[in-house]
């Protein structure tokens, strides 16, 4: 079972349910923000009463994320992330120092609204020359710090901008198509992500040109230390959804190009396919209910 936002056939508004058998039911609730703002158990509970609305077929899956929910992301939690953040960068003692620290690096990835999902581009900077895809297992938290189910993530980087010095980090993390999101969260009821299979595999001009595969056993640090640092001074209403760091980077030698396809798999918590793009041109149609 995945908990869904999703469009039905001719409907604008965006509904919340719960996808199983090829089956999506409606949940009683105005949007993920809403569901994500109870208790675990009563999330449970509000899926076990969802009420069937059609075929999945039919439906148009969005991204699981709305309303003043926020996506943020950690970095250097597993040695490769390590490896590679001081293989890129002029300073290198910065990566090798917070992979040690206690207090693990955390930093806003998105709002809601700029979320992509599976089946939608991903996006370069057209400023840097060096970009990648980072697979990553996410945590969907509700308002409580109590975690509700899990997505995959695919955290998009400029390692050329962030490796020639840490404080572009926002740039190098935060841009249009920067941030994808598969459209299904797996509940947390339903998954043990303590060993789970994480693979990428870049495709170009239809044949692959990267694979990779890793395993949530090798991060470092536990969920509950990196949700206790989301939380600590701050509060998040709607709940937020946390990046738990990549176990995959390719090598320095590795460049995205436009057109390569990226399709990240996490056992049992669901996949994500997107077509890479350069330039924010092609993401207008994130800010069309904002215009």
């Amino acid at each position: 079972m995945h908990i869904v936002r999703y469009l039905r056939p001719g409907d604008p508004r965006p509904r919340v349910g719960v996808s199983d058998n090829g089956v999506v039911s409606t949940l009683p609730v105005a949007g993920m923000f809403e569901l994500l703002r109870h208790r675990k158990e009563e999330i449970e509970r509000i899926c076990t009463d969802a009420t069937p609305d059609g075929p999945l077929s039919e439906m148009r899956l969005l991204a699981p994320v709305d309303g003043a929910t926020e996506v943020w992301a950690s970095g250097v939690t597993y040695v490769r992330s390590r490896d590679a953040r001081v293989e890129e960068s002029a300073l290198k003692s910065v990566y090798e120092l917070v992979y040690d620290a206690e207090r693990p690096e955390l930093f806003f990835k998105s709002p809601a609204w700029r979320v992509v999902t599976d089946g939608e581009p991903v996006g370069i900077r057209s400023d840097s020359a060096l970009n990648v895809p980072e697979p990553e297992l996410a945590l969907v938290v509700n308002r409580f710090e109590e975690i509700v189910g899990y997505v995959v993530c695919n955290d998009m980087t400029s390692r050329s901008v962030e490796g020639e010095n840490p404080l572009y980090l926002p740039q190098a993390k935060m841009y249009a198509g920067a941030c994808a999101l598969s459209p299904g969260i797996r509940p947390a009821w339903e998954a043990d992500p303590s060993d789970l299979a994480i693979r990428m595999t870049v495709t170009r001009d239809g044949a692959p040109i990267w694979d990779g595969t890793t395993s949530t056993s090798q991060i470092k640090r536990s969920f509950a230390q990196l949700t206790a640092y989301l939380f600590h001074s701050e509060n998040h209403p709607h709940g937020a959804v946390l990046a738990t760091g990549t176990g995959l980077v390719p090598d320095l030698d590795f460049r995205l190009r436009a057109g390569d396809l990226i399709a990240i798999d996490i056992e049992e918590v669901g996949e994500l396919r997107n077509e890479v793009v350069v330039g924010k041109d092609h993401f207008g149609f994130l800010t069309v209910p904002y215009a």
